[in-house]
């Protein structure tokens, strides 16, 4: 069995993970949604203020899945993690490859002393609700979305 490698992204990891949000756009039937380009997302996670953080996951050397995060200030809670996507390629799914991640966030979580982990989750993707559930995740029922395209 191939070793996983969890590591922090890097730049030239960006076009192997903007085609892994592709793929997941595909899967959560929204693939024309996905509009930022590299540039952008280079910019965004490795330009002078970087506004994401993100780990992935190489087995042989190819990018199978990764993490991205940002930082979430709760006037309640005080600083959290907020998860944007973990994706793991679907030939690489069952693995363990999802679960490295998610332990990695959660370490990365306490070293910074964020007061907890946050995302949302399509309410049709079982799927993901079952993964989530192994680490003791608690779904809210009570919050609803907002958004304001611009």
């Amino acid at each position: 069995m191939p070793t996983v490698v969890i590591r922090r992204a890097t730049v030239n990891d960006c076009h192997r993970m903007l085609e892994l949000v592709m793929e997941l756009a595909i899967y959560e039937r929204a693939p024309d949604e996905v509009t930022v380009t590299l540039e952008h997302f280079i910019e965004s996670g490795f330009g002078p203020n970087p506004v994401w953080w993100a780990f992935v996951a190489e087995e042989e050397g190819f990018i199978q899945g990764f993490a991205l995060y940002y930082m979430r200030y709760s006037t309640w809670k005080g600083q959290r993690m907020y998860l944007e996507d973990i994706i793991v390629t679907e030939s690489a799914r069952g693995k363990g490859i999802g679960a490295l991640l998610m332990n990695e966030l959660i370490a990365e979580a306490k070293e910074r002393k964020f007061t907890g982990i946050t995302w949302q989750v399509l309410k049709w993707n079982e799927p993901a609700f079952n993964f989530y559930r192994k680490f003791n995740t608690r779904f809210d029922p009570e919050w609803v979305n907002g958004i304001i395209e611009l």
